[in-house]
């Protein structure tokens, strides 16, 4: 049998799929006898199956007290130096302070959207802040400030969307864009890419797919077929018979 499709059938319980065997074959060069690997190429080999089937990214956290053991050059220096010998991705986070900017948003202290690289006091409620407070607000800013964000958003980002290749899609109607409350594009779905506007209507309801007759791409009013190709942040109708 072949190397590649015995390998493939051993780790099929990893999800391992003899494509991706045959790309780390490829590219490390490894030898057609498997009794010949040496226990290097062995440990290659699984470091790069468990990417392809299990990929990690690390989240950084408590960067904070990073920073203020090393330094802001030191604390990304080490960042970085794990980041290469791992060669995993790794996202600087301070989740306590993702936290604070949510609660003190909700409190109308600041006015703040999850993601951003800043944050605005609230000027009627600066005045009833204490110096703790303002410090911890200081803080939360600098680190902002060095790292683009609390990081937080950025890796469930990088993890839904790089890794992980999903989509946003809108549910909408050609006629408006609101709910009965008013809200614009209030539901959002993902999906993976290369998903279809039947895809789609199966993932809104069954009873859309099964009776699918077809779609509107509410973005350029356009008609569209059941095999169309949807793109991130596509607005969808779609058109079910009863």
């Amino acid at each position: 049998m072949k190397l590649t499709k015995v390998l493939a059938e051993q780790l099929s319980n990893i999800n391992l799929k003899e494509k991706d065997v045959i790309e780390i074959y490829e590219r490390f060069g490894f030898g057609n006898d498997l009794t010949k690997w040496t226990q290097d190429q062995i440990n290659k080999f699984v470091i790069e199956a468990r990417k392809k089937t299990k990929p990690i990214i690390i989240a950084a956290n408590k960067i904070d007290k990073l920073i203020d053991k090393f330094g802001i050059e030191k604390a990304k220096e080490k960042i970085n130096q794990i980041s290469k010998s791992t060669n995993t991705k790794i996202i600087p986070l301070f989740a306590e302070g993702e936290l604070a900017l949510r609660n003190a948003e909700k409190n109308d202290i600041i006015d703040y959207l999850p993601g951003n690289s800043f944050f605005k006091i609230n000027e009627e409620k600066k005045s009833t802040l204490n110096k703790i407070q303002m410090q911890a607000l200081n803080k939360i800013k600098n680190i902002i400030d060095i790292f683009g964000s609390t990081g937080v958003l950025e890796i469930l980002n990088y993890a839904v969307f790089d890794i992980l290749n999903y989509i946003c899609l809108y549910p909408a109607g050609t006629k408006t864009l609101c709910d009965k409350q008013g809200r614009v594009l209030p539901d959002v779905f993902l999906m993976k890419t290369n998903s279809t506007a039947l895809d789609f209507a199966y993932k809104i309801h069954t009873d859309f797919g099964k009776n699918f007759i077809r779609a509107i791409n509410v973005k350029t009013k356009q008609i569209i077929s059941k095999d169309y190709v949807l793109k991130n942040k596509d607005m969808i109708e779609i058109i079910a018979d009863k």
